[in-house]
């Protein structure tokens, strides 16, 4: 399954966060340099050499976020980006998430 191929839909929290299991089985699906943190949050490091290409992929993530209507969490520092994904809606891990780090890691 090409997660980076699918959409993000609405949550509007009336649905469960994902298991531990469907997290085992989505986290095949992306970069293994994502954590996967008490089973609730995404989190992965970006590492740059300039502030340009730190910021030109924060300008990249953010415009895939702004199309798919789900919106990480990004730490940016001068050739650094810490990116973290959750629902907020269900304070936990949708499909959404995954998602949204396929879609990321393709940047």
């Amino acid at each position: 399954m090409d997660l980076s191929k699918k959409k993000c839909v609405p949550c509007e929290g009336k649905i469960p966060p994902l298991t531990k299991e469907k997290v085992s089985e989505l986290k095949k699906e992306i970069s293994k340099d994502w954590a996967v943190a008490e089973n609730s949050r995404l989190r992965r490091e970006f590492l740059f050499t300039d502030y340009k290409q730190t910021m030109d992929f924060v300008n990249k993530a953010a415009a895939i976020a702004e199309e798919e209507g789900h919106h990480p969490v990004m730490h940016v520092f001068y050739s650094k980006v810490e990116v973290e994904l959750w629902t907020h809606a269900i304070n936990g891990l949708s499909e959404n998430d995954f998602i949204m780090a396929a879609k990321i890691d393709k940047i």
